[in-house]
């Protein structure tokens, strides 16, 4: 009986109310679990593992001595939202993005939001992934951010939080989808009763979504999937989302440019590209332009794009949206361009490039989640009350000498979710990433990447310091 021995904890718990009962929408998946025999669940972890190991659902870990190429970690108990608290969650999401494009198309034109002083001129200007040099170019449709992966977490009431926007390359969906087949093929019984809103349509839609962009009026532009290659972190995802889309995954040396437009090489001779998704960053695109010294862009690219020949998706510029800095800005942008209030509420974060925010950050540092601007997956952050006086001297030194690149947050235990550790329940810390797609509509994936820190205690979830995920499950109205 696995839910008997489940403890819940001094925080937000996604399976039991604050009384300790089951929440209705969940009860499908508790008694599931509760009645299946041990052996008979051992048997189904196992499968479930030998399916990713087959499938080859893996991920880098830079740098480790165990090895680089790991199996993504899955846990098999899923976790479940109900209709309503989605159609909140996708709200915010659709407004978040859409403020996000707007806020994109200003800095790169009028910069009506700096002259306004709704966000200080020098946030943006120095920020790492501003691209001055590509104020005054059009993107088509004026959307930048095509592909979204946008983090939350719950507070301890339950609330959605945003922790931060992905709007390069986010990566992650691969793992959303083959979740799905391997729960859908491990346990069919389970999805008979649940009612799950389905995820199968995103690559589809993510092609759709390329395909709306393209510059060329064609039934059918030419879309390519560039990729730095085999040994990127994210190689598997490269290749599943190509594979189910249906179109070429390429690297930069397959590509070159003649006079203004893309060309791919075939062994059939050379053929167009219309749209680049690309899951490269700017940096290392185009060597005439930016890193001379990148092996894996194409040169000349950027001039194609300038051209209007071929379209990048997302387009160039739009780190900048990333930056944790900018994302503190992001509830003024919702209000000036939207003239609304955001649905979905943020960390309170402080910025150390004011005078008082950073002498508040350096007294209070044991107490404070600091964060590196433009740094992710979990590396450039301090956890004040878990780190060492080593840690904290280090970090002291590096916001006294970089003030603009930190931030710093309260820490937020956020909500904890039942994990399968050694076979028992125990809760775990877990957040989520729905995936946005902008194109002729903007739509959100039911669900996205439950990610769940398997380290007792730990609030890191990312795969590259020792997390896991979930399937997530949106219930159909």
């Amino acid at each position: 009986m696995l839910l008997n021995s489940y403890q819940t904890a001094d925080l937000f718990d996604e399976l039991m109310d604050p009384h300790g009962k089951v929440r209705p929408y969940y009860e499908t998946v508790a008694n599931f679990f509760q009645d299946i025999p041990a052996e008979e669940l051992d048997q189904k972890v196992k499968s479930l593992e030998l399916l990713f190991l087959k499938q080859g659902v893996t991920f880098t870990v830079y740098g480790d001595k165990q090895g680089t190429e790991r199996v993504f970690p899955f846990d098999p108990i899923p976790r479940v939202i109900p209709a309503q608290e989605w159609e909140v969650v996708e709200a915010g999401l659709v407004q978040r993005i859409t403020a996000l494009n707007l806020f994109l198309y200003d800095i790169y034109h009028e910069q009506k939001i700096l002259k306004d002083g709704v966000i200080p001129a020098e946030v943006i200007h120095g920020a790492a992934h501003f691209r001055p040099e590509f104020v005054g170019t059009s993107v088509p449709r004026d959307t930048y951010i095509h592909v979204c992966g946008t983090d939350l977490i719950r507070d301890r009431d339950g609330s959605y939080l945003v922790l931060e926007d992905n709007g390069r390359c986010p990566s992650g969906v691969s793992y959303v989808l083959e979740n799905r087949a391997a729960m859908k093929r491990v346990m069919p019984q389970l999805f008979g009763r649940a009612g799950v809103r389905s995820v199968d349509t995103y690559p589809a839609d993510l092609l759709s979504t390329l395909r709306f962009i393209a510059p060329r009026q064609t039934a059918h532009p030419n879309c390519v999937l560039l990729t730095p290659g085999v040994f990127n972190s994210a190689y598997f995802e490269h290749s599943f989302l190509a594979r189910e889309m249906g179109i070429e995954i390429v690297e930069g040396r397959d590509l070159l440019v003649l006079d203004g437009f893309v060309y791919m090489r075939t062994t059939r001779g050379l053929q167009q590209v219309d749209v680049i998704y690309r899951r490269i960053d700017d940096d290392f695109l185009d060597p005439t332009v930016f890193r001379k010294d990148s092996m894996l862009g194409v040169s000349g690219l950027v001039d194609a794009v300038r051209r209007g020949n071929v379209v990048l998706a997302n387009a160039i510029g739009t780190g900048v949206a990333d930056d944790k800095v900018t994302y503190a800005y992001v509830p003024d942008m919702i209000d000036y361009y939207l003239g609304q209030e955001p649905i979905l509420k943020q960390v309170p974060t402080y910025l150390a490039w004011r005078a008082d925010d950073k002498k508040y950050i350096l007294e209070h540092l044991p107490e404070l989640v600091v964060k590196a601007a433009n740094e992710s997956g979990g590396y450039g952050m301090l956890i004040g009350p878990r780190a060492s006086k080593e840690e904290i001297a280090e970090f002291r030194a590096k916001i006294e000498a970089s003030p603009r690149n930190y931030i710093a947050q309260p820490v937020v235990y956020f909500s904890q979710h039942p994990t399968l550790v050694d076979g028992a329940l125990e809760g775990r810390h877990v957040d989520l990433r729905p995936f946005i797609l902008c194109g002729e509509t903007i739509k959100v994936l039911p669900g996205g990447l439950t990610r769940v820190a398997l380290k007792r205690g730990s609030l890191v979830v990312n795969s590259s310091q020792g997390g896991g995920s979930k399937d997530t499950w949106v219930l159909a109205s």
